[in-house]
């Protein structure tokens, strides 16, 4: 079973895609808005991060770098999600792939089984 870690700050967006997600057979760590997310990278070595750009007081695009210069990690997949289109900066920065808000369910499960 494929481990999701998921790094968003919508409570709403949390509970929706924390179903979804366990529905299609995934295993979904969540993370608080406030967390350590490459420690907590780390700590759970996911299949994937789920992670929104924008994510509460913490820079979405800044946690992908301090992640992608991490060794240990280099291989985890991390898909950012923004409701405003940075996939370009995104991919520049490391991102594995970038779904803009709203995206549909079948895209997400399409993009995290790649």
């Amino acid at each position: 079973m494929a481990k999701i870690l998921l790094a968003e700050d919508d409570p709403t967006m949390i509970s929706l895609l924390k179903t979804l997600l366990k529905m299609e057979g995934f295993d979904v760590v969540t993370l608080d808005v406030d967390a350590d997310v490459p420690m907590a990278v780390q700590h759970e070595m996911p299949d994937a991060v789920l992670m929104d750009v924008h994510l509460g007081g913490q820079n979405g695009l800044q946690i992908l770098e301090s992640i992608r210069q991490n060794r240990d990690l280099a291989n985890v997949r991390v898909v950012m999600t923004s409701g405003l289109n940075v996939k370009d900066e995104c991919i520049r920065r490391g991102a594995s792939a970038f779904l803009l808000k709203p995206f549909m369910p079948d895209d997400l499960i399409n993009v995290l089984k790649q």
